[in-house]
């Protein structure tokens, strides 16, 4: 069927064609009446007529020929003898033939159909296009209401496929031994879950290890996205939901995955929060349907969002999402584990080192190391290599952090220069202050919007952060605006980004953590983004004068730091010549580098040189055989001896 509706326009436009042509050759024949007719036979001859013979009339059509060529027509006269016996002499005398046609011989339905054949043709197409548009995803007209959810089965994605999150899928194992063993739960006197809400920053795995949950338990996958409810119509999105979860129960066990959950279930009465007759109504429907699951029926509603702060109260209760698992962004084991999962299938070469990989990438995603692996493969594809070498991950980190690299913009001097200064001071500080970031790689080569980067990493991974480390970060993002002013004597607009995280660590300092002289009270709501209709209509909850405070303070942070800084610098002023230097000669220079800078002021270092020195000594001696050291005899050991008697002597 699908095929024909395809090839269903082609059919139109033939149609039309077909009958522009019928209705085209019909315009070529010359319909006139008796009296024209009778001028016309006394000036052509005429060719082979048919004669249709009815109770009233005569129908006579055929061909004569003229000075402009032969032409055809068509007549109709009055039935008389008189004129059967003229048309008979007019008709043959110049060689035509006549033929007598039977007026019943023509079917009244061949004749309906080829008036109604168009028009069938015109009307099937018109039935299937709006049936292809009024589906959706289903094909089918007008099914608003159905459900949208997409179901599969035999899901091969296994727990070994999740990585980086080992609590987490403790916390769901429950779930897995439900479906597939309810029965002693139910001796138990237990309950499972009904809902599991699964929380994390975008990119953490949440949508995978749902379905990992229901790969391990082999049962069916309701998947669908919390926008996929609401319609311009109202009441459909409820009405999809009582469809899904219909569904769901002839599928039991199965699960339930609602992807983006905060679509639908954003707070009630919010406003200009976006929230909306058809919105509440949905969310009101998803309720219900919650509530009405009787213990142990064998669907579980796992959801998923970064914005649980947005979420209705009432969806977040117990008896609705009875859990709550913080899907968090992996730390370095759990990184690398990850790294392993995702390079399967990665022909690696040896220098390629995964837990290396690791350590370079904090605050990475699962999915953001899956497309570093990826971007290293195409790289490596690009400059037609056999295998992935650690090079092509480099830049692939670099890639996916700032973008590909600008190759062709062009530095003037000077602004190499600057930018040389700039990134130099900020690896100046980061190498001599103790709670500063270490750095891995200094580069001026554009990518993106920056002129160039400094890849910072954290000592080591923490939970929480100290004072003194937010101090050290602000530190160390005024290095480059510093340099530029302790060198150039003036500042460019090359540190806006710095500026901008610099100014969000001091505010927080002193708005959300308490780390000022206004005590630990907090002035602001850590809640991440605004929520339109819940947070513009709340109001400051400070008044002016405590607004002018932070200010205060937020200031008095940063210019502590930047006098820091500017004194870090000064004092290492040696070391932050030599790094500008080597940076607007080489460009890029790794973490190995650079301390090479600090502690021997070269890039190579002595090791390099002592292996070349070895090398030399070792071919020396492998040209040169050595010398046999003389033997010493009995003989000048007793000289030896009376020398010492005498002395003492």
């Amino acid at each position: 069927m699908k095929k024909w509706i395809n090839y269903l326009p082609t059919l139109f436009v033939i149609a039309i064609v077909l009958s522009l042509f019928f209705y085209s050759s019909q315009g070529s024949t010359r319909t006139m009446n008796y009296t024209q007719f009778e001028d016309l036979a006394d000036e052509v001859s005429f060719g082979d007529s048919q004669v249709t013979i009815s109770s009233s009339i005569i129908r006579v059509e055929g061909t004569y020929k003229a000075k402009e060529g032969s032409t055809g027509y068509s007549v109709i006269l009055p039935y008389s003898e008189s004129n059967m016996e003229w048309l008979n002499e007019t008709l043959t005398e110049d060689g035509g033939q006549i033929t007598i046609q039977d007026p019943n011989q023509s079917s009244i339905w061949i004749t309906l159909l080829g008036n109604l054949l168009p028009l069938l043709i015109i009307g099937v197409f018109f039935y299937f296009m709006f049936a292809r548009m009024g589906g959706g995803s289903s094909n089918k007209a007008f099914e608003f209401a159905k459900s949208r959810a997409r179901v599969e089965t035999n899901i091969k994605t296994r727990f070994k496929d999740v990585a980086g999150c080992e609590e987490e899928k403790e916390e769901v194992k429950e779930i897995i031994d439900y479906l597939k063993s309810p029965k002693k739960f139910t001796d138990m006197g237990a309950h499972i879950p009904k809902g599991i809400l699964m929380v994390g920053p975008p990119g953490t795995g949440k949508t995978l290890l749902a379905k990992a949950v229901a790969g391990e338990a082999n049962v069916p996958f309701f998947s669908i996205s919390g926008s996929d409810f609401v319609e311009m119509f109202v009441g459909t999105g409820a009405s999809r939901v009582r469809d899904m979860f219909k569904n769901a129960q002839k599928s039991a066990p199965c699960i339930i995955f609602i992807d983006e959950i905060d679509a639908v279930g954003r707070q009630r009465g919010a406003g200009m929060g976006g929230g909306n007759d058809e919105r509440e109504q949905t969310l009101n429907q998803l309720l219900v349907e919650m509530d009405g699951m009787t213990d142990n029926l064998g669907i579980v509603v796992i959801a998923a969002t970064n914005r649980p702060d947005v979420l209705d109260p009432a969806l977040l209760r117990s008896g609705r999402f009875d859990r709550r698992v913080t899907v968090n962004l992996p730390d370095v084991k759990g990184r690398k584990e990850i790294l392993e999962v995702h390079a399967r299938n990665k022909k690696l070469a040896s220098d390629v080192s995964l837990e290396s990989l690791a350590k370079r990438t904090p605050g990475f995603s699962g999915a953001d190391l899956a497309n570093v692996l990826n971007e290293g493969a195409i790289l490596a594809v690009r400059n037609k290599e056999k295998q992935v070498s650690m090079q092509d991950l480099d830049e692939a980190i670099d890639r996916v952090m700032m973008g590909p690299a600008k190759k062709s913009k062009k530095y003037t001097e000077k602004d190499k220069m600057l930018v040389s200064y700039h990134e130099a001071g900020h690896a100046v500080v980061g190498l001599k202050l103790e709670d500063a970031d270490m750095v891995q790689k200094v580069t001026i080569i554009p990518r993106g919007e920056a002129g160039g980067y400094n890849l910072m990493t954290p000592r080591e991974e923490k939970y929480f952060h100290r004072k003194s480390e937010f101090i050290a970060r602000i530190t160390g993002l005024l290095g480059g605006r510093t340099a530029e002013e302790i060198v150039f004597g003036e500042v460019s607009a090359g540190a806006v980004n710095d500026i901008e995280q610099l100014t969000k660590i001091a505010k927080n300092m002193v708005r959300v953590y308490g780390m000022s002289s206004l005590g630990p009270i907090q002035y602001a709501d850590p809640q991440g983004n605004v929520f339109l209709g819940r947070d513009y209509t709340q109001g400051s909850s400070y008044s002016d004068g405590v607004a002018d405070e932070i200010d205060k303070e937020v200031r008095a942070i940063v210019d502590e730091c930047h006098k820091n800084c500017r004194k870090i610098l000064m004092e290492n002023r040696n070391l932050l010549d030599l790094i500008a230097q080597n940076l607007f000669e080489n460009e890029t220079l790794t973490n190995e580098e650079i301390n090479n800078l600090m502690n021997y002021g070269t890039i190579e270092g002595p090791e390099a040189e002592k292996k070349e020195e070895v090398q030399e000594e070792t071919s020396k001696q492998e040209e040169v055989p050595p010398v046999p050291k003389p033997a010493i005899d009995q003989k000048d050991i007793d000289d030896a001896l009376n020398e010492l008697t005498k002395k003492k002597d």
